[in-house]
């Protein structure tokens, strides 16, 4: 009868092997999918101690010794969602599935109605919050609540440009006029912010006031739209004036302040730092190389990236971006001991090791990658091949079976 034991042990190892593969093959599909090995162990009956076996050890059969998890890297695909993101490396993602922490590898995620990052299954994406574009070093689920960006007033501005040194200075004693245009050499115009988010337009002139063998000299007015007072010099320590080197280049500091802005919409006032370090003094067309302020008017949440290192940025319709949160990645020492409970989650246990959580790109944990998903790692090639494998084993167990009962018929019919 141990022949038809040992054959049955081959049966049910058999029917294990084709049910993993069965499973590995309808995940084919399935975003972050891990496949699985059933493996096997030889069964031997223990022999009784201080005995040896007669004719040597035949063995009893075989048993699945365990279902290991493969946790090779599948490949990435680029998608059209932002919110798509994909490990690429070692790590798992770390959810808040209805009360209990859980964790995979899916990351196809998207916002639900109370701004909270989530998985198909409801799951919600844990981990570095951030307040007013600050990381806050806590832990907990990503929410999204900035649909906003607050406006900031301009409090300084740089101003790089040529200033032409072939022109000639306005008529002696000729007083600076903004609505005069001969009253100044150049003139340029950009855009700065109140705290109210509100745009004004701030025009600054350049009059050549002398010139020698050591460079120019051109004094700086200015004037801003939506202020309850038009504009006049530039201060530093009186109208500002910029001084240029014979090579052209400014000589000294050239940088001052426009003080005592009030605005017509009752935003808070203002006081705005301006700085030309970069302008130059060539016998060139007047012409703007650069103008960067620190204002901007309130924007609206308009995209969402994530950066290799996980850093959740919100992008806005005024061009500014903010820090919303950083996604965290959890590994274990034994991954093969972490228990899969369904909708591609896994559990930890006391086989896979407590988890280790910190940012993507540290502590051998992976980067990650928006717009994009991790496959599956089922090679199907190889899945089909080992399927004709398993179904063959099936079969000649059950052959083993089928011979042993006619020997069994033939000794029973003598």
């Amino acid at each position: 009868m141990s022949t038809f034991q040992t054959a049955l042990s081959g049966l049910k190892a058999a029917s294990t092997d084709l049910q993993v593969m069965g499973n590995n093959i309808a995940n084919a599909n399935t975003v972050g999918f891990k496949q699985s090995n059933a493996q096997f162990a030889d069964a031997y009956a223990t022999a009784i101690a201080g005995t040896a076996p007669q004719y040597g050890q035949v063995g009893i059969g075989t048993s699945v010794q365990t279902v290991a998890q493969q946790f090779s890297q599948g490949n990435i695909s680029a998608t059209s969602n932002p919110l798509d993101i994909a490990i690429n490396g070692s790590g798992f993602f770390q959810f808040n599935y209805n009360g209990a922490t859980v964790y995979g590898r899916d990351g196809q995620f998207q916002l639900d109605k109370n701004g909270y990052i989530v998985d198909a299954a409801g799951g919600q994406l844990v981990g570095t919050p951030a307040v007013s574009g600050a990381l806050t070093g806590g832990s907990g689920p990503l929410q999204i609540t900035a649909t906003s960006l607050a406006p900031k007033a301009t409090t300084s501005a740089t101003v790089a440009l040529n200033l032409n040194a072939s022109v000639t200075p306005p008529a002696s004693g000729t007083p600076f006029n903004i609505n005069d245009p001969t009253t100044y050499n150049y003139s340029t115009t950009s855009t700065v912010y109140d705290s109210l988010g509100t745009s004004h337009l701030l025009s600054t002139y350049y009059v050549l006031s002398s010139g020698s063998t050591s460079g120019q000299q051109w004094n700086v007015y200015y004037s801003v739209n939506g202020t309850t007072s038009s504009g006049s010099g530039i201060t530093s320590g009186g109208p500002l004036s910029i001084q240029f080197t014979s090579t052209g280049a400014v000589s000294g500091a050239a940088s001052g302040t426009i003080t005592g802005l009030s605005w017509a919409d009752g935003a808070s006032g203002s006081t705005i730092a301006l700085n030309f370090a970069g302008s130059t003094n060539y016998n060139a067309p007047s012409a703007v190389n650069n103008i960067v302020n620190d204002g901007y008017g309130v924007g609206q949440l308009s995209n969402l990236s994530v950066d290799p290192s996980g850093i959740l940025f919100g992008r806005y319709s005024n061009g500014q971006s903010a820090t919303l949160g950083q996604i965290t990645l959890t590994n274990f020492k034994a991954p093969q001991g972490l228990q899969r409970v369904g909708n591609n989650y896994y559990a930890s246990t006391y086989q896979s090791g407590a988890p280790l959580t910190g940012s993507p790109q540290s502590a051998g944990l992976g980067s990650l990658q928006s717009s994009a998903v991790e496959q599956s790692n089922v090679d199907l090639s190889t899945q089909l091949v080992n399927l004709i494998v398993a179904q063959q084993a099936y079969q000649a167990n059950a052959q083993t079976i089928k011979t042993q009962n006619q020997v069994v018929q033939t000794l029973l019919t003598l």
